[in-house]
């Protein structure tokens, strides 16, 4: 068994993975990958953030094709094994796995990292070709081509995190080595007779790292704006349906107030992403690790990217900071995408920054507009604004939200109007009251530690309309709030909406309980809040009326 030729690693990662509980087959993948290698010479980049099966995929591609194990026992089983070509290809390609982040940790400069990937590669040729002479003044390209010549065969390549030199902080690299390294990829793959198919993934799209045509024999795919191939590489909602349906079958035996995953609660906290054809796609390590855990909440662990990109949003650049409150308050964004994030980040728009936060996964981008997708992201971005400091005003209006809280629950109308004129009357203002939505995204910030103990809701239906802000308590015997606010307008008018539209429904029939990830039926009293603001006075008032709920 070689390093990179013809091992069984790829097929033993796959194999482990199809045996677990939540496996969902993506299988029918390889029914596109089949008709590129029999043409020869393809090269295909599959580009997405971290946690949507990159790699998943890549061992698939691997343990199907690849020499190194007869991986029958697993694709019998699934659905590729109804395609026609299905035993043709299977195991009978050489096959070349690389994840260029192994190496990462046996060395920390460039140059000795490529020098023992191609020095590991050639004994694996020798292995294999024992009987072709192999000059030691040779190198592994040369050698590759003379495999080829002198016995025909060739050669599938996958690369696995293709990017990873680019942007980890503890591999130390010049853009000297970044562009020795594209050139490395280019003389491999590019033109070359002995390449059956490349197949490449990573995180960042190579269109900005391949100078010229360096790399422009490569088909890239991305998740924003080349959808091809996305329903491979998260789950519809047919699959989290089934996936949901297992759930209950594995944990039938467990009393239901402890199944603390609900189906609407995984649509709430990992859905929000979207395919060409206009499909959900949800956030599939999340939606796993929640099944697995039995529990709904943020699985999101890969931070270091959106720390870097949070701190250039302390330049305010074109006022993002504005757009990023807008953002946490479901606010869509139009902008124009940019399919491409620099390794230094440095940024020069704000389309630029929030291009990066859809390349790394942080924002969903559809039809010209950017989003926070979902329940998970918008906590991540809740919690970077509160541990923030350098976010200035927008951490300094989180931070209050502890005493707005509890004012509110107090009744305390007064205290309430004057924090509302502390954020709206700062140096700095980034909230003009242009318009109830800007309004809005200044309640969500001074609201912010209320997702500690609420589920809340924004438009959120409940009686004859929607409600601008709904807080479902996650603590029994907690009181409910509903919020509405006016712009130029008073808060007893908005006190008057809340109750001829009804909203106070929504509690009394219970239908947030399986639809905001487990939370308990409200049995403490209501609180309506109207918030109001005076263009012409400047002032905000407020009003809290408690309504028993029974």
């Amino acid at each position: 068994m070689g390093f990179y030729l013809n091992n069984n690693g790829a097929f033993s990662r796959y194999q482990s993975e199809a045996s677990k509980p939540y496996f969902v087959d993506k299988s029918k993948f390889l029914a596109e990958m089949i008709p590129l290698v029999e043409q020869r010479g393809n090269d295909v980049c599959v580009t997405r953030p971290r946690r949507f099966g990159k790699t998943l995929a890549a061992t698939m591609i691997g343990a199907y094709f690849g020499k190194g194990a007869d991986s029958s026992s697993v694709f019998d089983k699934l659905a590729i094994a109804d395609d026609p070509r299905y035993l043709e290809h299977m195991n009978q390609h050489n096959l070349i796995y690389l994840d260029f982040s192994k190496e990462l940790g046996v060395t920390d400069n460039y140059v000795d990292y490529i020098a023992n990937i191609t020095r590991d590669l050639r004994k694996d040729l020798k292995k294999a070709y024992p009987n072709l002479e192999h000059d030691e003044d040779s190198n592994v390209i040369a050698e590759l081509g003379q495999v080829c010549r002198e016995t025909g065969e060739r050669f599938i390549f996958v690369f696995d995190e293709w990017d990873c030199i680019f942007h980890k902080p503890t591999f130390k690299v010049t853009e000297d080595d970044h562009r020795n390294f594209i050139g490395f990829l280019a003389a491999l793959t590019k033109d070359q007779d002995y390449v059956e198919l490349t197949y490449m993934t990573g995180i960042l799209p190579i269109a900005k790292y391949s100078s010229g045509s360096s790399l422009n024999h490569f088909r890239e795919y991305d998740m924003a704006t080349d959808t091809k191939f996305t329903e491979y590489f998260g789950f519809t909602e047919e699959e989290v349906d089934e996936l949901y349906e297992r759930y209950l079958k594995i944990n039938a035996k467990m009393q239901p107030e402890k199944r603390r995953v609900t189906r609407e609660g995984l649509r709430e906290w990992y859905d929000g992403y979207h395919m060409d054809d206009g499909r959900s796609m949800y956030n599939p390590r999340s939606v796993v690790c929640a099944l697995d855990d039995n529990k709904l909440r943020s699985y999101w662990t890969n931070t270091g990217p959106y720390n870097e990109i949070a701190r250039f949003i302390t330049l305010d650049v074109e006022g993002v900071k504005k757009d990023v409150a807008l953002l946490i308050d479901e606010e869509s964004l139009e902008m124009d995408f940019y399919n491409a994030v620099s390794t230094q980040m440095q940024f020069a728009s704000k389309e630029e920054i929030f291009s990066a936060m859809v390349i790394y996964g942080f924002l969903n981008y559809e039809d010209g507009t950017v989003r926070v997708p979902n329940r998970e992201l918008r906590d991540e971005f809740a919690d970077t604004i509160r541990r923030s400091a350098d976010l200035g005003y927008i951490y300094k209006l989180a931070r209050l939200s502890d005493e707005m809280l509890k004012a509110t629950l107090f009744g305390d109308t007064e205290t309430m109007a004057e924090m509302l004129e502390r954020a709206h009357n700062t140096e700095s203002p980034i909230f003009s009251y242009s318009n109830e939505a800007e309004l809005s995204a200044l309640v969500n910030l001074l609201y912010l530690s209320a997702r500690n103990r609420y589920r809340v809701v924004r438009e959120q239906k409940a009686g004859k309309g929607f409600a601008d802000f709904i807080f479902y308590p996650m603590k029994q015997g907690d009181d409910g709030i509903i919020l509405e606010l006016k712009v130029d307008d008073t808060p007893e008018n908005a006190i008057a909406q809340i109750r001829e539209k009804q909203y106070a429904l929504g509690f009394d029939t219970g239908e947030h309980v399986g639809g905001l990830g487990g939370c308990p039926p409200c049995t403490g009293n209501i609180l309506l809040v109207g918030i109001g603001y005076d263009k012409k006075t400047k002032e905000h008032r407020c009003v809290v009326e408690r309504n028993p709920l029974r």
